[in-house]
């Protein structure tokens, strides 16, 4: 087996989890690709030199490998998906902080996690992903997102009007803080934070969610991922700020943003004992009532 491994800085609190994460890999005789960077914080940081047989540093490094663990919390799963891209390769989310909804394998949990893993006892899940089209595609080759588009007025006073169209079909102008788009995926993210529900990931739909809306009849609306959704901005400010998940673009008003859903999906493991709804009621204490 040859895997790719992708992570950030992480406390001290993991320091020993990584070195038995590495042991174990090592033990079973799994080829090893490490980003770049990574392998650089673990030698300097972690005081362990992990056995690997390569790096990467780009996206185009790593055709040749099974599976991707991502090493970190949900904001390196998101940026390890800029490097899986389109390539169908499997991400396994390790979780090194608190909380890990995408990396949703604990410290505690990690080496039987990963003998399951090394043996095959997994299922694969594919999740959808959006696409964003810009008329001078500000975004580049990372105009894609596994939560949301985010729109958001970048004056801390006077909120913005976002003209929003649904298959060209005008919906709504939310005049508000900003505007969200997100996927299954991310409606358990920042969406939920501002009150937008959450979605079964197999629901294929989008949620547009307002953020801080003037309004106060203005709720989050779920339509079909199978649509286009264009957003115009108007504000004082000639500029808004558009986020695809952790990356930022400071735009002009008179750019148009269309989103759809991207053509290809992601592909990450599922463990026994690891759905959807365990997964909500762990890691987000979602139904939990100390009366019960």
């Amino acid at each position: 087996m040859r895997i790719a491994v992708f992570g950030k800085q992480f406390g001290e609190v993991f320091y020993k989890a990584c070195k038995s994460l590495f042991q174990i890999l090592k033990d079973n005789n799994v080829e090893v690709v490490i980003h770049q960077s990574f392998y650089e914080f673990l030698l300097t940081n972690v005081k362990m030199k992990p056995d690997v047989s390569d790096f990467f540093t780009t996206h185009e490094d790593i055709n040749d490998v099974d599976l991707l663990f991502s090493i970190g919390g949900d904001g390196t799963f998101l940026e390890a998906v800029t490097y899986v891209r389109n390539k169908g390769i499997p991400i396994v989310g390790i979780n090194s902080g608190r909380l890990g909804f995408l990396a949703d394998i604990s410290q505690g949990e990690m080496k039987v996690a990963i003998k399951e893993v090394i043996e095959g006892n997994y299922k694969t899940r594919q999740i959808d992903l959006i696409t964003l089209e810009t008329g001078d595609n500000h975004f580049g080759e990372y105009n894609f997102a596994l939560n949301e588009l985010a729109v958001s007025k970048r004056d801390s006073s006077a909120m913005i009007t976002i003209h929003t169209y649904v298959n060209n079909e005008f919906l709504n102008s939310f005049w508000a803080d900003g505007l969200i788009v997100s996927t299954t995926t991310g409606s358990t993210a920042y969406s939920l934070s501002v009150g937008g529900p959450i979605l079964h990931p197999s629901s294929k739909s989008f949620v547009i969610t307002p953020i801080s809306p003037h309004n106060l009849n203005v709720r989050p609306i779920v339509v079909p991922n199978d649509v286009e959704v264009t957003l115009k901005i108007e504000g004082r400010d000639s500029k808004f700020l558009a986020s695809l998940d952790s990356r930022s673009k400071v735009l002009e008003n008179t750019v148009h943003l269309k989103v759809k859903k991207a053509d290809f999906s992601i592909n990450v493991i599922e463990l026994a004992g690891h759905t959807f709804y365990t997964t909500l009621r762990n890691k987000l204490m979602w139904g939990v009532d100390k009366r019960n």
